[in-house]
């Protein structure tokens, strides 16, 4: 809380204190704040001392600093063991797929060609227009 503050900062809160509660109550307000600190720190630590013992031998190595949700997709999510980001691109790149949509694609363009030859003659006829005007106009709202 206080270690990630600038030193401008802990200066104007230092100037506060001197003009609001005196300069001879800042010493005696520090101590106590300090000394509520220490003692909210001893109850934390304590508390995690008694979950600790009461989960048992299994959870030796649990922190609670794992339950922190930044801390817990860093552990999950990120590490080697479980399912990496390179995992995760690699599973949601189209490219193969649009790699085996191309290479069939070609295939069977290569098999019309190769249909299409006859006696060393190549077959020019357009292939039949569907007739468009048969086709039932789209309706967005059929389901």
């Amino acid at each position: 809380m206080f270690f990630d503050m600038s030193p401008l900062k802990l200066a104007t809160l230092v100037v506060l204190a001197v003009l609001v509660f005196g300069p001879g109550k800042v010493p005696e307000i520090i101590q106590n704040v300090s000394a509520f600190i220490r003692k909210v720190r001893a109850i934390s630590e304590s508390a995690k001392q008694d979950i600790r013992s009461e989960l048992g031998p299994e959870f030796r190595d649990f922190e609670f600093e794992d339950l922190h949700p930044k801390t817990f997709v860093r552990k999950h999510m990120l590490d080697a063991d479980g399912l990496g980001l390179d995992e995760i691109r690699s599973a949601l790149d189209p490219r193969e797929e649009f790699a085996q949509v191309a290479d069939a694609v070609r295939e069977s363009a290569e098999e019309a060609r190769t249909s299409t030859v006859e006696a060393g003659r190549v077959s020019v006829a357009k292939a039949e227009q569907p007739d468009l005007a048969a086709r039932p106009a789209f309706d967005p709202d059929a389901t």
